[in-house]
């Protein structure tokens, strides 16, 4: 099924195709990876919506990517309460062992590292959501050791260099 019949059949479901707006851009970030001008474009025209709609939405969820992100999406919480909790330490210390800084990705495309103002899990922080599963409590042993798994999940051996690292699909 092409991405405009799946989101035809998604917009079917609302009685106003401005309701399908998010379903749309799940359907076709799931298509394309992440969400540039031309595919908000074609969202907005399949679904007979204004783009500054379609536009709108893309860009204020952090669930949206208008840009390429890595196979593995870190988001910091860096909320009062994951401050607090030591969210700043963990930044920086991600930022030295990825060697990048935050809004980036590390040149073989596995990790790229966002912080997002609050992932409403206050009770874990500092917490960090990695694609759809959070992991919380977190402290640098529990970084390291979250990295080595999507790293070996990743099929990359524990102590390859990332930057030398082959990018993802090739």
């Amino acid at each position: 099924m092409s991405m405009r019949e799946k989101i035809e059949e998604a917009a079917a479901r609302y009685p106003d195709q401005r309701s399908a707006i998010m379903p749309a851009l799940l359907i076709a970030q799931q298509e394309h990876g992440h969400l540039p001008g031309p595919v908000l474009e074609e969202v907005a025209d399949i679904l007979g919506v204004e783009r500054i709609w379609v536009y709108e939405l893309a860009t204020f969820y952090t669930l949206f990517h208008t840009v390429p992100v890595g196979m593995f999406h870190l988001e910091l919480c860096d909320n009062v309460s994951c401050m607090l909790c030591g969210s700043e330490a963990l930044l920086k210390h991600l930022e030295e062992v990825l060697g990048i800084e935050k809004g980036s990705t590390t040149p073989d495309g596995l990790f790229t590292l966002s912080t997002v103002e609050c992932l409403g899990a206050c009770e874990m922080a500092p917490v960090m959501q990695v694609g759809d599963d959070y992991h919380g409590n977190l402290d640098v042993g529990r970084l390291d050791a979250l990295l080595a798994r999507l790293r070996a999940e990743a099929g990359q051996a524990p102590g390859d260099d990332i930057a030398a690292a082959a990018p993802p699909g090739e």
